[in-house]
């Protein structure tokens, strides 16, 4: 007898939540830690002015937000920093896709594809 195992019999199932950290070192640099873990994200972009585009990433509990240097122009630098972001997430939505596949297989008990 073969026993499938999915992956919320392995990895405990943890509730959606953001988790902030603030750290001061003893030099007296700072720096400030946002973890989203949920799927209750809200994604937003708007352009400040006409002239700046913004990214959000927003919960309940904190927000994220992405600009230009804040110019009155878009610059290399910031059309660079765009791109990565860019194929950031397509390779994060490529591991969701993969991933979620897995799982209904594994929950199907039909294995990995």
């Amino acid at each position: 007898m073969t026993t499938q195992i999915g992956l919320s019999d392995v990895v405990p199932v943890i509730d959606p939540y953001t988790f902030l950290t603030i750290s001061i070192e003893a030099d007296g640099a700072t720096s400030v830690g946002v973890t989203f873990r949920t799927p209750y994200l809200r994604v937003g972009t708007l352009l400040v002015d006409g002239a700046r585009p913004c990214l959000d990433l927003a919960t309940d509990q904190a927000r994220v937000s992405v600009s230009t240097t804040g110019g009155v122009m878009v610059t290399a630098d910031d059309l660079a920093l765009a791109r990565r972001l860019h194929a950031a997430t397509a390779r994060y939505l490529a591991d969701c896709e993969r991933l979620h596949r897995h799982n209904q297989h594994a929950r199907n008990g039909r294995g990995a594809a």
